[in-house]
């Protein structure tokens, strides 16, 4: 707990270079002797909040700080933000908060929650919803069961005292997701290789993934449309533009293995995948969020300690799944995460939202077992 007299600090608003910088080094003093914690990439974060990136296209945020006015050091850092997006598809003004990091002291955290509803509310804000980084394609939810093993890549992480200050702070709970754990040394049940023979015999053909040229960039952007076509409906969540898209899937080529990203095809369009990649984040944790040359060095030295993989998404056209194309796809990317000379020992399937109740027991009787829970939290203004 911070020592000092907790009324001793103010609450800025993010303007100048020395405040960005103390916004973006801010974590670094939570996390200090954390030994779970994977530091963000540094150029990601300032990426993301610039006055060019592309959420400007159709939102607008403001960056705080907490400052402890005697000597000026950071205590916490919050993010609100107004995503049009998300206000058209659910037809409320919903507002949201995110990048939320605090020393141990409710006071300081209760003040930044405060000071971006504030915020919110004199854009209009009737309601707001967090932590989300400007979207749930970036980082959201806080981590409230598992702190006993790091995040998987592009996962959250945060000290055990988050969700109890949202508690103490009056914010109510709104949804649960789960991330699920699956050892890939447990045989598979059988009917997801039967589910793969019906769907081969049913016209399906399966494939790895592109992951050179025209082929990849191909690829990418049926998967786009493909993902906005199935997660229409995911709650809280927005379409990206394809460009959007496709410079994340850029940044991700180079770490895609194709074994552990199958692809369903039907007369050579694309209408199912499994997006499995490698757990970077093992490599990630030795660079301190800069990919400098030095980083690279590290990041690719710290890469062959990879034993484990994530997969984020699978999905089919709706009109495919009765054809077994789901069971086909868990099938290949298990036996991918096996095939001889293969590191992986095992994989978490994540997040999950708790009332997705099809692909939940789907995931269970493959044999994932939930190891992490998350939560997303809402407070009317």
């Amino acid at each position: 707990m911070l020592n000092r007299n907790s009324s001793n600090f103010q609450i800025q608003v993010v303007n100048t270079d020395v405040q960005r910088k103390a916004f973006l080094d801010f974590p670094l003093k939570v996390y200090k002797n954390d030994p779970y914690w994977v530091q963000p990439l540094r150029r990601n974060t300032i990426k993301e909040l610039a006055h060019n990136s592309p959420f400007r296209v159709y939102g607008q945020l403001q960056q705080f700080i907490a400052v402890y006015e005697v000597s000026g050091e950071t205590l916490g850092r919050i993010v609100a933000a107004i995503n049009q997006r998300l206000i058209e598809k659910e037809g409320e003004t919903i507002g949201l908060f995110g990048y939320f990091e605090c020393v141990e002291n409710f006071t300081v955290a209760q003040a930044l929650l405060e000071r971006a509803c504030e915020w919110l509310r004199d854009q209009g804000m009737t309601r707001v919803r967090g932590p989300i980084d400007l979207s749930t394609h970036n980082n959201c939810m806080f981590l409230v069961d598992g702190f006993d093993s790091p995040p998987m890549m592009m996962m959250p992480y945060n000290p055990p005292y988050y969700p109890k200050f949202m508690e103490q702070s009056g914010w109510q709970k709104v949804k649960n997701a789960y991330a699920y754990d699956f050892l890939l040394d447990s045989s598979l049940s059988t009917k997801f290789k039967k589910g793969y023979h019906i769907a081969c015999k049913s016209g399906i053909t399966f494939r790895p993934i592109n992951t050179k040229g025209e082929g990849f960039e191909q690829d990418c952007r049926s998967i786009y449309h493909l993902f906005n076509n199935s997660f229409a409906n995911s709650w809280s969540s927005t379409p990206r533009t394809e460009e959007e898209f496709m410079v994340e899937a850029k940044s991700l080529k180079q770490l895609v293995d194709p074994d552990v990203f199958p692809i369903a095809e039907y007369n050579g369009k694309i209408i199912g995948f499994s997006m499995g990649l490698p757990d970077y984040n093992i490599a990630l944790k030795h660079v301190n969020g800069k990919l400098d040359w030095l980083g690279i060095l590290k990041f690719l030295w710290y890469r062959r300690q990879i034993n484990q993989g994530r997969v984020i998404a699978i999905t089919s056209l709706p009109q495919y799944r009765s054809k077994m194309v789901p069971l086909g796809l868990i099938y290949l990317t298990m036996q991918g995460g096996i095939k001889k000379g293969k590191p992986y020992k095992r994989s978490e399937l994540s997040w999950v939202w708790e009332d997705n109740c099809s692909s939940r027991k789907l995931i269970e009787s493959a044999g994932g077992k939930i190891y992490k829970t998350y939560q997303i939290y809402e407070k009317l203004l």
